[in-house]
């Protein structure tokens, strides 16, 4: 299946992501929240962003899967949604504005793109 082979690269930024937040708690010495810890909070965010916007898009794409969308169609939408969430990390963490703006853009964009595709391939 087209669509395990991006949720298996995206569940390795998200563990990327937690990892990071893992060894900044432990360097800065916070059990639980973020310490009021500015580079906490934001790898806090990073990891929260991944895993509030990667599930929906995964079963958006699973979903256009199981109703034999086009293998295009599928990478599309694969490459467009792990190609937005390592931008938009990357922005998040390195406090690059318009990398976050431009990871977020294709992520949305892409859920809509999704969406849409869905509903092509159930009223065709």
């Amino acid at each position: 299946m087209i669509t395990s082979v991006y949720a298996a690269l995206l569940s390795l930024l998200i563990v990327f992501l937690s990892l990071n937040v893992i060894r900044l708690r432990r360097s800065e010495r916070v059990i639980l929240g973020d310490g009021s810890n500015s580079k906490l909070q934001v790898a806090i965010r990073a990891q929260g962003n991944a895993t509030e916007y990667i599930p929906i898009s995964l079963i958006l794409l699973l979903l256009l899967e199981l109703s034999q969308g086009a293998s295009l169609l599928l990478h599309i939408g694969g490459i467009a949604l792990l190609s937005g969430r390592l931008i938009h990390a990357g922005g998040l963490l390195t406090g690059n504005i318009k990398f976050r703006v431009v990871g977020m853009m294709l992520t949305l964009f892409n859920i809509i793109y999704l969406v849409i595709a869905n509903l092509a391939y159930q009223f065709r």
